[in-house]
């Protein structure tokens, strides 16, 4: 554990060691996250959150429609080949 201090402009510097730790860079953002006694700093995510409804058929699919049975026996078949590799 580290102490730091917060500058007359409310700036902290996140020691060396913690942002090669975590492989934070200059130019990275954060989002502080208040969690009662203290904040969490989390990197902020590139792209906004989205819900299946936001993004569904966005991508483009020429055939015909897989079937829910198709679609079980591709997982299965997943499942077989890649759940157990070493």
């Amino acid at each position: 554990m580290e102490t730091i201090k917060i500058s007359s402009q409310g700036q902290v510097i996140l020691p060396k060691s913690l942002r090669d730790a975590h492989h934070w860079e200059a130019g990275l953002e954060l989002i502080a996250i208040e969690m009662g006694d203290g904040i969490l700093l989390k990197p902020r995510k590139p792209f906004p959150e989205t819900t299946l409804d936001e993004v569904a058929g966005c991508l483009k699919y020429n055939g015909t429609p897989k079937s829910l049975e198709d679609i079980d026996e591709a997982i299965r078949q997943g499942i077989s080949c890649s759940a157990f590799k070493p």
